[in-house]
């Protein structure tokens, strides 16, 4: 096996394990994975995008890639063919990015949430030396029977997503997520400034499907701009929504608000004919697994997510 730098190669190269790779997300994970591999290819056009490559007798059998933001490095994506044996692949593809990435002067942090197309990936996460979550990637059937909308409670206003929320649902996730464990997983949640650009990558950019304003909802008190609650929603293919943000300002949890905005996604979701709603969710919030369960929801896949140092 020879593994050369991603950038020495081209799209012609890769393409086959391209598509391979949207076909395990369209038939597993019911997700229309072309648009971001067409930003993957643009950027290896321009012999931009940082990574490596796993050859077999001149053919692609793997490739792992990463992204920098200030001072955390992001792995993007690691796949290994189904056709080669995964489980010596993988790891050694993890382990030539890691040390192109460690190799950074002033990186201080390395996230990965990595879907298991590619075989396991705990072992050699954890012998890199990262802290790994199990997330669930969960599932609705919209056609079936579900239960009625709850009303919002203590006369708040429910509202579809407009550009003008961006600050104060960017203020709402950061305050939601203090002290959670999904702030420790992605640390963009650990500020106001954070937030906000997690919310333009949701909404704004393709990586998360088309985002759907009107499968979209605040809550706020009647009077206030501050928000309560929040739920986001994209459009992932055809006629699949994925949530993509869903949080409740700690004070007023667990009084159904969370269900009631679900509720109310779902609702708009059918009106427009989807017919199925995903979401992923960190397995330790026990609290939001149960509920997506009795809403419906049922896990098709877990995956991995990694954080280093520990």
């Amino acid at each position: 096996m020879n593994i050369v730098d991603l950038r020495q190669t081209t799209v012609r190269q890769i393409e086959p394990l391209l598509e391979e790779e949207a076909r395990h997300w369209r038939d597993e994970l019911h997700w229309d994975y072309r648009g971001a591999l067409e930003l993957i290819k643009r950027f290896l056009d321009a012999h931009a995008l940082a990574g490596c490559v796993a050859f077999e007798n001149g053919v692609a059998v793997g490739y792992s890639f990463y992204v920098l933001e200030d001072q955390k490095g992001l792995i993007g994506g690691l796949y290994v063919s189904s056709k080669f044996p995964q489980d010596s692949i993988a790891p050694r593809l993890l382990e030539e990015l890691l040390v192109s990435m460690r190799a950074i002067p002033h990186l201080a942090r390395i996230e990965a949430q990595l879907m298991p197309f590619s075989g396991p990936v705990d072992t050699p996460l954890i012998g890199q030396g990262f802290h790994l979550y199990t997330r669930q990637f969960m599932l609705l059937d919209l056609h079936k029977t579900h239960e009625a909308k709850a009303g919002a409670s203590a006369g708040m206003r429910l509202n579809r997503w407009n550009d003008r929320y961006f600050e104060p649902c960017a203020k709402l996730i950061y305050l939601a997520y203090t002290n959670h464990v999904d702030g420790e997983i992605n640390d963009q949640y650990r500020s106001r400034a954070g937030a906000l650009k997690f919310l333009k990558n949701i909404i704004l950019l393709p990586g998360c499907g088309q985002f759907v304003p009107a499968a979209s909802f605040v809550l706020h008190e009647p009077g206030s701009d501050e928000l309560v609650a929040a739920v986001l929603t994209s459009e992932v293919s055809p006629g699949v929504g994925h949530t993509t943000q869903i949080c409740v300002l700690p004070g007023y949890q667990g009084h159904g608000l969370g269900r009631m905005l679900m509720q109310t996604s779902a609702e708009a979701l059918r009106s427009m004919k989807f017919r199925e709603l995903t979401l992923t969710v960190t397995s330790d919030n026990r609290a939001a697994v149960l509920l997506y369960e009795k809403l419906g929801f049922h896990t098709i896949k877990t995956f991995t997510a990694g954080v280093w140092p520990r």
